[in-house]
């Protein structure tokens, strides 16, 4: 019997995993941030400034900027653009991400 693997000649994507607020969360090769969260029910995974309500992915083409996220200690990366990497570090951002920049 013929399957679509079979027919397209595919193979299983390289797995590792993801630190998420130190969750280890699986990872495919190609998947990006955003659908690494997905993929472990995480939805919303940023607050915004004024009232710290939650955000996650809403357009999931990188126009809206709902799904920023903190990836290797750089704020304000779209996390539905981003590639997941081995051993990459995501943690929630509170408003703008900048802290430290904080009036």
């Amino acid at each position: 019997m013929r399957s679509p693997r079979s027919l397209v000649g595919g193979s299983p994507a390289a797995r590792f995993t993801v630190d998420f607020d130190g969750r280890q969360l699986p990872a495919q090769e190609g998947q990006s941030v955003a659908a690494v969260l997905w993929g472990a029910g995480i939805l919303a995974w940023r607050t915004t400034r004024e009232g710290g309500a939650p955000r996650g992915a809403f357009c999931g083409i990188g126009s809206c900027y709902d799904c920023l996220v903190t990836v290797n200690g750089r704020p304000n990366q779209r996390a539905c653009l981003v590639p997941a990497r081995p051993g990459d570090s995501v943690t929630t951002q509170e408003g703008t991400g900048r802290a430290d920049l904080a009036v």
